[in-house]
């Protein structure tokens, strides 16, 4: 047997996929440990090479920790995440800016009317923000784990209404909100649930 027969066809070492994936779950309580600046940063210093569109980027993040900030957050939360949202040491709101053209300039330079197509457009320039923000919030779920940290996505919230309390310009539409923090040893997993097979979900033409 050779090494090329031992060799897996995955390029990170089995810590890094149990890490990211097999052992990583979605948390539902948390500790105290706060969620600092310096492991927000880190995160999106990960997050920020996701792939998107004509390189739109137009995921936008506020990250809620005060207790001012919780206090306007937990009303516009269904109320089965309210509690694990005020517990978790910080709560990310991740939105797409539906005026993501006007960046363009900046970040497809290359090609001068990049704006000018979703200038007058602003059904079209939704649906692709939310599509590539979509495409951002995958990496920022890694990103979360990569830190040390769990994830908790919600989507069960009055949407319109966050955006409308934390990105007052109308510009933004918020998608999800994802818990971060160290899971608590208790009460922070439900049982894990299972998942389709690649038969079921892939075909090879």
């Amino acid at each position: 047997m050779t090494d090329t027969d031992n060799k897996s066809p995955l390029v990170i070492n089995e810590e890094a996929q149990n890490i990211l994936f097999r052992e990583a779950r979605t948390a539902n309580a948390f500790t105290d440990e706060p969620v600092t600046d310096e492991q927000i940063n880190a995160i999106f210093d990960l997050v920020k090479w996701a792939p998107t569109s004509m390189n739109i980027q137009p995921l936008r993040v506020v990250v809620v920790r005060s207790e001012e900030a919780k206090a306007r957050l937990l009303p516009h939360l269904a109320e089965g995440n309210r509690q694990k949202a005020e517990q978790a040491p910080a709560v990310a709101l991740l939105a797409a800016d539906i005026d993501f053209h006007d960046e363009l300039p900046k970040v497809f330079p290359h090609f001068e009317g990049a704006r000018d197509i979703f200038a007058d457009d602003e059904t079209n320039r939704v649906s692709t923000a939310e599509l590539n923000a979509g495409l951002q919030i995958g990496y920022a779920i890694i990103g979360i784990r990569a830190a040390g940290l769990a994830a908790g996505p919600m989507t069960g919230m009055d949407a319109a209404a966050l955006s409308k309390e934390f990105f007052p310009d109308g510009r933004h539409r918020v998608l999800v909100a994802i818990n971060m923090g160290k899971p608590a040893e208790e009460g922070a997993w439900f049982d894990r649930l299972p998942r389709l097979g690649f038969e079921e979900v892939v075909e090879t033409l």
